[in-house]
Order: C-alpha cells, then sequence, then structure tokens
C-alpha cells in the first residue's frame, strides 16, 4: 500500500496523476481527430479523381518529360554577363511559367511539343544520312575507287 502511494505519488509529480487524466484524455482525442484527418487526406490523395501528386509510381514517358518541367534558375539581373549567357541559350523560350506569369509567346503548348518532335526527327533522319553516306564511301574504297 505505501509502495502504490509513491508510485501515485511520483506519478503526480510528472504529470501522471489522477487530476491530469482529463488533460491526457484530450490530448488521445485530438491526437486521434489529427491522424485521422490525415489518413483521409492520405486516402483522398490516392484515390483522387482530381489528379494530384499521388505515391504511385510514375509511368516511364512521365520520367522521360519530366525535364520540361524542371524549375529554370534564372540569373541575377545585374550580372551582364550571365544575364547575355541565359538569353543566348534560349532563355524562357519553351518554358511554361516565367517572371511575370505565363509566357504568352504566339505558341501553344501542343505547337512547341510538335516543333519538338521534329526537330528531334530531323536530327535523326540527319545522323541515319551521315551513317548510310559513310558506309557507301567505306565500300566503295574498299572496291578501290577514290572517294573524297
Amino acid at each position: 500500500m505505501a509502495n502504490l502511494q509513491k508510485t501515485q505519488k511520483f506519478l503526480a509529480k510528472i504529470g501522471l496523476g489522477k487530476e491530469d487524466y482529463y488533460f491526457w484524455k484530450q490530448i488521445g482525442r485530438a491526437l486521434l481527430c489529427t491522424y485521422t484527418i490525415f489518413g483521409l487526406a492520405w486516402l483522398w490523395n490516392e484515390t483522387s479523381p482530381l489528379g494530384w501528386w499521388t505515391l504511385k509510381p510514375r509511368p516511364k514517358e512521365e520520367k522521360e518529360m519530366a525535364h520540361l518541367y524542371e524549375r529554370l534558375k534564372f540569373p541575377y539581373p545585374g550580372d551582364e554577363e550571365a544575364m547575355e549567357e541565359f538569353v543566348r541559350s534560349g532563355g524562357t523560350i519553351g518554358t511554361v511559367i516565367g517572371p511575370k506569369g505565363f509566357v504568352d509567346s504566339g505558341k501553344d503548348a501542343d505547337n512547341f511539343h510538335k516543333q519538338l518532335q521534329s526537330k528531334k526527327f530531323d536530327q535523326e533522319a540527319q545522323k541515319l544520312w551521315i551513317r548510310m553516306r559513310n558506309e557507301v564511301i567505306a565500300e566503295l574504297q574498299d572496291k578501290g575507287f577514290d572517294v573524297e
């Protein structure tokens, strides 16, 4: 019995006595409500029809296009050399959001993607043409023709 009183006295000193039960009950309720709200938000996020960020893995196509949405690092306006380099490298061409909101360059996103695809197609065609030309030149040189 003496041991029980010592234990209760110790618990009262550290804030776990009988008079503190109501406080801890309220803390428990608050934690339960908070975790319930977070759990429901997480469940909504996983099954959301709005397309918000989810914990599901991204498909390969989305990973390949991720570089189009990376944040641009704008140079400090007072640094003339960095500004010239930034403008020379293309500046904000092709980005969705610029320093003053949406870029209105007279081109829509679909047109920009078509331009990127045609540029990529042209590069691949050029590579194929050079490879084929080099093969023909090598064959002609093997046969003894002088090709320059």
